[in-house]
């Protein structure tokens, strides 16, 4: 069986690829090669492939890997029908969604308002913070007593008997 693939050129860390037809068994750095049918660079996204002789391999039975079908489909070539899949990726459940930017809620636009309603909004937080300032005064003399009956028990287990 034959396949259309990729093989690497060029220099270290700048790779450069031959589109090639070999035998699918054989590895690409084998150099047995059928055809050299295009080449393609990724850093410039250019690519030069011989169409003509690429479709007489496809009507052959040459199965093509999938960067090759990506350059065959935007260089336009017709593509066998038993080559066309479609794309089976399942899609992972997300398992913190409320946690997505998207799906948080969206926060209240005070910077935009205008200042007269932000001083309105002072206001009336401050009249909140009176109102609860108060609750915390009546609570305050219970908090001492319960002080008190915390540092009485201390005080006697302070005493030891001298030895």
């Amino acid at each position: 069986m034959l396949a259309i693939r990729l093989q690497r050129q060029g220099r270290k860390g700048y790779p450069m690829y031959r589109v090639i037809v070999q035998e699918a068994q054989l590895s690409p750095t084998s150099g047995k090669v059928v055809a050299f049918v295009g080449s393609y660079n990724p850093h410039t996204k250019e690519n030069n492939l011989d169409v003509e002789v690429i479709k007489k391999y496809l009507s052959v039975g040459a199965q093509p890997t999938p960067r090759v079908v990506k350059l065959l489909a935007e260089n336009k070539v017709k593509l066998p029908k038993w080559l066309v899949k479609p794309d089976n990726k399942k899609q992972g459940k997300i398992r913190f969604a409320d946690k997505l930017r998207k799906n948080r809620p969206k926060e209240e636009q005070v910077a935009t308002a205008g200042s007269s309603e932000q001083a309105e909004v002072g206001g009336e937080q401050e009249a909140v913070n009176e109102s609860a300032e108060e609750p915390k005064a009546e609570e305050s003399p219970t908090e001492t007593a319960t002080d008190e009956a915390v540092e009485a028990p201390a005080e006697n287990t302070e005493e030891k008997p001298a030895e």
